[in-house]
């Protein structure tokens, strides 16, 4: 449960509580803490890397929470949630597009609970579920390799030519030629995901939105998040950019794949603030902490799904949906630990989760508006680095290689 009444400014080696008031500074930002104290604020880096950002044009606003030790000890907003037509101000419950940080937050954990209950094995191949994947040379390809990102299969489907419709989606993705043998090599692809979506409502018998609401959002409290979003709560979601008819995409998904499917995806689709996130991290935390949780997991399943399981030999390192160590881990920083996890989403949003010090760093920028944007990249790297030095971390050991099967 997220605590929002933590005791102000306790700061040693091992432990970091800050309080949840909230005060608003001169140029816009929000952050948690308390007016007029003479404590020096160890977030205070944090907080500059995020202003320098959005003043260097890189997003138009930050959203940022920083959970530790069972609670959300910092948190920050700053800038705007919209540029365009007119500028509105960022606020902690502005809802953003995740992107693919739908597919290990929804996608990955519903396959996992199926595995859970027996229906359905890592080592399975696809094609026993969907009979139509086995062409094109795809009867070997294995939900793990799916869900490690090893199958072999190209990024994306090809979008140039104006498809339209889930069923046209569906075709193209049992119809994807592999273009490396399946556990050759890690290769970043949405058609894994989109197929897994596809594998999950097969074996469920709903639609992914629905089997996601009644099975993941409903028991995490997250009642702030969910696909397709109501035009009610347009005003509170950050807007992306124009689409390719010149439309602002505000409430429709980004991606364009999962837009051409109507919405919804395994790859993307899901919409969500600070404050669902923060409660999904603090579950996914205390269930691997042994604590009580809402996590619709048991403990050795997530402690499965969190921990490298790419083919033998390999070093890109990969969970279950979660990136551990590859290209793309950046927003580890320098001091999470090797066994610290994560994601990004395209549209600028990231997760990272470091069970070994209990913390995890939320950064929700739509940093693609109003028209393409600039790389948060480094500015991932950075926040991640300096939230684990306020935390007190110490230097991590190099990222192990080794794999655990179940």
């Amino acid at each position: 449960m997220i605590r929002h009444d933590i005791p102000a400014l306790i700061l040693d080696r091992r432990h970091f509580l800050r309080s949840g008031m909230a005060v608003f500074g001169a140029a816009g930002g929000l952050s948690s803490g308390l007016a007029g104290c003479a404590t020096p604020d160890p977030f205070a880096s944090v907080d500059r890397l995020a202003r320098d950002a959005v003043q260097a044009g890189q997003c138009p606003g930050v959203v940022l929470a920083i959970g530790h030790g069972g609670g959300i000890v910092h948190r920050y907003v700053y800038g705007a949630r919209a540029l365009v037509p007119v500028r509105e101000p960022e606020s902690w419950d502005t809802r953003f597009d995740m992107a693919s940080l739908t597919k290990p937050s929804m996608t990955a954990l519903a396959v996992m609970q199926l595995v859970e209950q027996n229906r359905l094995s890592l080592d399975e191949p696809v094609a026993t579920i969907l009979p139509d994947f086995a062409a094109a040379g795809k009867s070997d390809i294995t939900i793990r390799l799916l869900l490690t990102h090893y199958s072999g299969l190209p990024p994306d489907i090809a979008l140039t030519d104006p498809w339209q419709g889930k069923a046209e989606a569906v075709r193209r993705a049992m119809q994807s030629v592999p273009a490396t043998p399946p556990g050759d090599r890690f290769v970043y692809s949405d058609v894994n995901f989109i197929t897994l979506g596809l594998v999950v409502e097969r074996l469920s018998g709903m639609p992914l939105e629905t089997y996601v609401q009644h099975n993941i959002l409903d028991p995490l409290g997250m009642t702030q998040s969910g696909y397709r979003p109501g035009r009610s709560l347009t005003p509170l979601i950050a807007p992306t950019q124009f689409d390719e008819h010149g439309l602002m995409l505000r409430g429709v998904v980004h991606d364009p794949t999962a837009r051409r499917m109507g919405g919804v995806a395994g790859h993307a689709g899901l919409f969500s603030n600070a404050h669902d996130m923060c409660l999904y991290a603090q579950s996914l935390l205390d269930r691997l902490a042994g604590r009580p949780s809402a996590f619709p997991l048991r403990r050795d399943t997530l402690a499965l799904m969190t921990s490298p399981q790419q083919p033998a030999g390999k070093t890109d390192l990969r969970g279950l949906g979660w990136d551990i160590s590859t290209h793309y881990s950046t927003p580890r920083g320098a001091y999470f630990s090797p066994r610290s996890f994560g994601h990004t989403g395209f549209t600028g949003t990231s997760l990272w989760i470091d069970p070994p010090s209990d913390s995890y760093v939320i950064i929700l920028t739509n940093r693609v508006h109003p028209s393409g944007g600039h790389s948060v990249v480094a500015l991932r790297q950075a926040i991640a680095t300096e939230a684990a030095r306020a935390l007190g971390l110490d230097a991590p050991r190099p990222v192990a290689t080794s794999v655990t099967r179940g």
